[in-house]
């Protein structure tokens, strides 16, 4: 089976990759001709555990193929999947520019039946618009060529993608046609013999399914953190009540940490596109109106507890930062609650010292060199009046409270994920300050 994927960003290039792993020959396209040379030359544009790795192996095999040229990936192609951006647009609707984009090339190009599959997310109803744009330029064409459109939307997570992709929780296809299906289920088939459970539905239905469920995980982080908030002023600790609802079978344990706030490419944008879908029906999203007051809020947790601490009097401190990127495994800083306690550490007149595993080449582009970049963990708290900890990497998790404790000129820590015991911290002689503890 041999399929075109446009797009060779996080979703696209993790796609990509992982359906050629299985056996079908991908060729991936991008306008970009730099992206494209460098993944010809073995490298790849993003940071993704695993994936250069399954990259160079697909290529090597000859089941993986980079290219510009759409009219060259379309020859003898049995779908073609669409893994453009979509953008918020500023009143928080998804930009479909570029994904209507690709469906007006592929109605200049094809010649025989395929189906065209939206990966990108997108709002429902999109289907239906790039259906209506392919059909607008075959009939400027004067051709008759048929085609299907499916949905079938991705749920990566960031950091553990690859894995996701391989073995996933459901598949979830929207399809129009029997035609359509029998594709994605040849397409899908090394799944299926995994018994992976693939849920065929109609096309609107599996649009929304995307956004419902990345707006259900970020109202759980939400709910938690409002949660949290209200533990520190009633005099309850968020950890003991996590593990007393989690337990209940009905909750569950996950996404169920406070903290200083999510970020990233998805639940930001998808809570506000569809926010905004229910706004252009004329029904008001009012949990999820909540969901992002409380995420915004929740972003200026941690400067609110080191204004208190040290009475307002910010000019002149110095603070070590651990974790820039959003998440853990990751260089993705888009929405990263790290932006936005740089921005008031600043502000107020204080400096930064970070350190990132990852992501500060990433920090560089987005604000330059306003703050101090360290090339270690450590070397990030020398000098500093306190540490703060806002990604939770690994290697913060158990670090060594020596070489803490020597760096910095007071043993003072602001942890925004709550990775240290709070009762050791006291033990160890430090003042510390978690979420909700």
């Amino acid at each position: 089976m041999r399929i075109a994927v446009v797009g060779t960003g996080y979703v696209g290039l993790v796609s990509g990759t992982c359906l050629a792993e299985t056996g079908v020959t991908v060729t991936c396209v991008d306008v970009d001709e730099a992206k494209i040379r460098k993944l010809n030359e073995g490298g790849i544009p993003i940071y993704e555990p695993g994936l250069a790795e399954l990259v160079a192996k697909n290529r090597a095999d000859k089941r993986l193929f980079f290219t510009t040229s759409l009219k060259n990936a379309l020859v003898d192609a049995d779908a073609v999947f669409i893994a453009v951006g979509t953008p918020p647009d500023e009143d928080g609707s998804a930009d479909l520019r570029y994904v209507l984009g690709v469906a007006r090339e592929v109605g200049e190009l094809i010649e025989d039946y395929i189906v065209v599959v939206t990966k990108s997310t997108v709002p429902v109803g999109t289907n239906g618009k790039v259906k209506a744009a392919i059909r607008a330029e075959l009939d400027r064409r004067g051709v008759q060529v048929e085609f299907d459109v499916a949905s079938n939307p991705e749920f990566l997570k960031e950091g553990d993608a690859v894995s996701d992709f391989m073995k996933p929780d459901r598949v979830v296809i929207g399809v129009e046609t029997d035609r359509a299906k029998k594709v994605m289920e040849r397409l899908y088939h090394a799944f299926i013999l995994n018994n992976t459970p693939i849920l065929f539905m109609d096309i609107p239905s599996a649009e929304m399914t995307k956004y419902a469920a990345n707006s259900m995980l970020a109202t759980r982080i939400s709910f938690m953190n409002d949660i949290a908030n209200l533990c520190e002023i009633v005099g309850a600790n968020v950890d003991s009540v996590k593990r007393g609802i989690g337990s209940d079978s009905r909750i569950g344990t996950k996404f169920l940490n406070a903290g200083c706030g999510y970020g990233g490419s998805c639940f930001p944008k998808d809570v506000k596109a569809l926010i905004k879908t229910g706004d252009d029906s004329g029904y008001a999203m009012g949990v999820l109106k909540a969901v992002e007051e409380v995420n915004e809020r929740q972003k200026s947790v941690l400067f609110q507890k080191i204004y208190k601490h040290y009475q307002g009097h910010l000019q002149g401190k110095h603070f070590g930062l651990w974790g820039l990127s959003f998440k853990p495994a990751t260089d993705d800083m888009r929405e990263a609650p790290s932006l936005v306690l740089i921005e008031q550490l600043l502000t107020a007149g204080a400096t930064v010292t970070a350190f990132d595993p990852v992501a500060m080449n990433e920090c560089r582009r987005k604000i330059g060199d306003r703050i101090q970049y360290a090339t270690q963990m450590y070397e990030a708290l020398e000098g500093a009046d306190a540490m703060i900890v806002v990604t939770e990497w690994q290697e913060f998790k158990v670090p060594k409270f020596t070489y803490i404790e020597k760096a910095l000129k007071e043993k003072v820590i602001f942890d925004g994920r709550n990775i240290y015991n709070p009762e050791q911290m006291r033990e160890f002689g430090y003042v510390y300050y978690g979420i909700g503890r």
